[in-house]
């Protein structure tokens, strides 16, 4: 990219090719796989409901996407309480994926989506394979869906030492099974950073149907209370996952990676999103949107002011058109 359509942020300097945006200048929309979105801000899983419960706070219309909390093809109760708990400059959860099921779901949540006129991103998890292809089933003949995001960074009944998102071959199972029971919508693979090689694991997604990863979900953790010498969560010692501005560094690493070792990719960047700002350097590390997650706990309106920010400093930075940041930080983007 040149000088000019990066822009420095400097105001009145010699030579400068065009006039400095304002934010009404910049172009918000980005491709995202086969997807046109009008911008690049989405809700993360798990963290805006199932529902239209931010829309109290926003238009649901006005973001890229509403990516809501993963659903499995029963009704699912989560994990005993305490189920969140800070750490440092993060949070740990173990919420346990609770839902009301598909079926519920498709019948009582997407309707409020769809007259909200947001575009929907709808979660799917399991304990097996199988569990993927049913839930896929469910949602075949359902109209007004965006997407699915496979969720395979859940335990794997089947190979209880491990998630699926663990282990490359697992992962494409989970793909190519929800590919051939599931509707004719775009496949994302959201996968877990706690791996040896996080770019084959995304490379066996992609290769077997997922028109584009998200990078990351919650990194394994834990918290000890130390006066009763046992884990915080109730989960007990399958601790919970770390989220947040702690869990930020790292989705920026797995991005860059994944975006180097998959040049064409589809990357969808989350974790610790709390700024606009933070939301730019997921996109320069290479993704092509970002959702906003843990940031809503503290502050419902998150997603819509990370919106506002980015549109902002792209106009500060002289950036025309948001999508032109996608991976400006790779070593073969840069400038001489």
């Amino acid at each position: 990219m040149s000088g000019s359509a990066t822009g420095t942020g400097r105001r009145g300097r010699v030579g400068r090719a065009w006039r400095a945006a304002t934010r009404g200048d910049v172009d918000l929309s980005v491709p995202v796989g086969s997807l046109t979105l009008p911008n690049p801000v989405m809700t993360a899983s798990g963290t805006a409901g199932h529902a239209d419960e931010l829309e109290a706070y926003g238009p649901l219309a006005a973001l890229g996407a509403v990516v809501v909390k993963s659903l499995s093809v029963e009704p699912w109760p989560g994990n005993p309480a305490p189920r969140v708990h800070q750490a440092g400059a993060g949070m740990v959860n173990s919420v346990g994926l609770q839902g009301p099921g598909i079926e519920a779901w498709l019948r009582d949540d997407l309707p409020r989506l769809a007259a909200a006129g947001a575009r929907t991103v709808v979660s799917i998890w399991g304990q097996r394979v199988d569990d993927y292809s049913e839930a896929a089933a469910l949602l075949s003949d359902v109209e007004g869906l965006t997407a699915i995001e496979v969720n395979v960074s859940c335990p794997n009944l089947e190979d209880r030492r491990h998630m699926f998102a663990h282990s490359p071959t697992a992962t494409a199972e989970v793909i190519a099974a929800v590919v051939a029971n599931g509707p004719d919508v775009p496949r994302w693979a959201k996968l877990s950073p706690t791996v040896a090689d996080l770019a084959e694991v995304a490379g066996a997604a992609l290769a077997h149907g997922a028109e584009a990863v998200t990078l990351v979900n919650t990194a394994l953790a834990m918290v000890i209370d130390l006066e009763k010498r046992a884990p915080v969560l109730g989960s007990g010692p399958a601790g919970g996952g770390l989220s947040g501005p702690s869990l930020h560094p790292i989705a920026v690493r797995a991005v860059f990676d994944v975006r180097a070792a998959h040049p064409d990719a589809t990357i969808i960047g989350v974790g610790g999103v709390m700024s606009g700002r933070d939301a730019v350097e997921l996109l320069m590390a290479g993704a092509d949107a970002v959702q906003v997650g843990t940031a809503t706990f503290r502050d419902p309106r998150a997603a819509w002011r990370i919106l506002d920010e980015l549109g902002a400093w792209c106009a500060d930075h002289e950036v025309r058109a948001v999508r032109s940041l996608r991976g400006v930080a790779q070593p073969t983007r840069r400038m001489p």
